[in-house]
């Protein structure tokens, strides 16, 4: 090949942050994306301290982050009963040099996408192209094949291939043609945005309720004039094992009579739940699902990231964090072994099996555990959670998540760059 040119199936936040990534440090690559036209879709996400950094060293800063979002200022666990569990503040109050940010996925999607065209330019991302499969050559290069919006199959020839395609990712599927199905653990979750006042902090992440039946709501923008914002929330009920998930599509709009009533209960003095609820425009309906851990995520010159790689239950709030997270420490990898299969080697190694375990915690509830820990010893019903629950151990239970998932604060806020400024990855001659 004349030059080094990469090739990333999916232009969801993984892909994209690749990209940016890529061009930051001199490499040139294409994103092909399988829908038609990019939408703001979905509902609110968080993006943790050690994606946020990774952001503003791409150049996106704190005044564009709050025209998606806002800046996150608590974390906080509440019994059905209304009682806290557990509180801490997050991101530059608690210690950070980088805020944590609830945002609203759609318009950070967006904005991504616009970054990518107005660095790269109009073709850097192929819409309604979908690579549906690869095949490697024997210069350790890669064929995608990539079908167009009337089903005619292109060969395009990339140095590396990288699949940010998603949980339904078809690299994934060839790279691991036996692997198991998709995993529901009983969960399924509505999620909606609707007008409100903040609670608590005023830009405060709630989950409220028990185990297997439980709300999370945290705002996703501004207050406006009237101190009202749009209030994220999450309603999550867990069934028996033989409730057919496979019903619920993903994202698939509901209407609230379907299951606001599993949650009238939910009525306190600080939060009236049934009546934000009723005050969303629309509702979606999702599983919540996974896939089981991989034993390699790379064939050759192809390697998968984000849900492609290391699809994860929500419970955690790092989905979206990890996948910005897979494309810088591919960046700086490439810095030392260049575009090269060596780099995509190094990088399973060193992430593969953590973040599959990271994967696993959030399937076993991750920060949530709390809630599944108070069950176990009293039911769900307490006066005072120190009896229940000591302090030191509810700070030690959530330290060692922030630990596995790469965002605790003293280790973030003293390590260097990932990519140092102005890094380019060297030329191989033509």
């Amino acid at each position: 090949m004349p030059q080094e040119h990469v090739l990333i199936a999916g232009g969801g936040i993984g892909g994209l942050a690749l990209a940016l990534t890529l061009h930051q440090i001199g490499v040139t690559c294409t994103v092909f994306e399988s829908v038609r036209e990019l939408k703001p879709l979905g509902v609110g996400i968080n993006l943790q301290p050690n994606a946020v950094r990774e952001l503003e060293d791409l150049g996106i800063g704190e005044d564009e982050m709050d025209r998606v979002g806002l800046a996150a200022r608590e974390w906080a666990l509440v019994g059905l009963n209304g009682r806290e569990i557990y509180s801490e503040p997050r991101g530059k109050l608690a210690g950070y040099n980088w805020h944590q940010y609830a945002v609203h996925r759609g318009e950070f999607h967006m904005m991504l996408y616009r970054k990518v065209l107005e660095r790269m330019g109009p073709d850097a991302v192929r819409l309604g192209s979908k690579v549906t499969g690869y095949r490697k050559e024997a210069d350790d290069t890669v064929t995608a094949l990539v079908e167009d919006r009337q089903g005619a199959v292109e060969e395009v020839a990339g140095t590396l291939l990288f699949g940010a395609d998603g949980i339904h990712s078809a690299i994934r599927a060839q790279m691991h043609p036996d692997q198991p199905p998709i995993h529901w653990g009983g969960t399924i979750m509505w999620r909606g945005t609707a007008r409100g006042v903040p609670i608590r902090s005023g830009s405060s992440f709630v989950g409220l309720g028990t185990s297997r039946h439980r709300v999370v709501i945290y705002p996703i923008s501004q207050p406006d004039a009237d101190g009202l914002a749009d209030i994220n929330w999450i309603a999550e009920q867990t069934y028996d094992t033989d409730h057919d998930w496979t019903k619920s599509g993903w994202f698939r709009p509901v209407e609230l009579a379907e299951f606001a009533h599993e949650f009238d209960g939910f009525v306190y003095d600080w939060l009236n739940l049934p009546e934000l609820l009723a005050k969303s425009d629309l509702a979606y309906e999702n599983p919540m699902i996974d896939r089981d851990p991989l034993p390699t995520w790379v064939d050759g010159p192809v390697a998968l990231i984000g849900d492609a790689a290391h699809p994860m239950y929500p419970t955690g709030s790092n989905g979206a964090s990890q996948a910005i997270m897979d494309a810088r420490q591919i960046g700086r990898i490439m810095l030392d072994r260049g575009v090269s299969p060596a780099a995509l080697a190094e990088f399973d190694a060193a992430f593969c099996g953590p973040i599959g375990q990271v994967a696993m915690r959030n399937r076993g509830a991750g920060p949530f555990g709390l809630l599944n820990m108070v069950d176990e010893r009293c039911g769900g019903t307490f006066d005072d959670i120190d009896d229940v629950i000591p302090a030191q151990e509810r700070a030690a239970f959530m330290l060692a998540y922030q630990k596995a998932a790469g965002f605790a604060k003293e280790q973030l806020n003293i390590a260097p760059p990932t990519i140092p400024a102005g890094a380019r990855v060297a030329k191989v001659p033509a």
